[in-house]
């Protein structure tokens, strides 16, 4: 397929030289970079953008709860909720003392 790209001045002349000193043509260059690119960017769907990283809290803070699987929602939200009870103890029985 023919098609036409417009390329920054600087650029042309960087790719048209790269072509040049590997004794290739410009087209057969940007074909190579382009299958390149788009190569790299399905293999890095293929991977997480992200990873989970342990938390180590300074020393003398509290961190996570031992035993507590973080990728199980539904065991953190059952501690968040039993955390809430917790809590709303604690401030019934402070009011209760005022």
């Amino acid at each position: 397929m023919r098609t036409t790209v417009i390329l920054p001045d600087e650029l042309y002349r960087q790719a048209k030289a790269a072509a040049h000193g590997m004794d290739r043509t410009f087209t057969s260059f940007l074909e190579e970079a382009v299958r390149r690119e788009l190569a790299r960017r399905e293999a890095s769907t293929d991977t997480p953008e992200f990873q989970i990283v342990p938390y180590s809290p300074p020393e003398g803070r509290r961190g996570t709860v031992p035993g507590v699987d973080l990728t199980n929602k539904e065991q953190i939200q059952d501690i968040l909720d039993e955390d809430d009870f917790t809590v709303q103890r604690i401030r019934a029985h402070q009011r209760a003392q005022r």
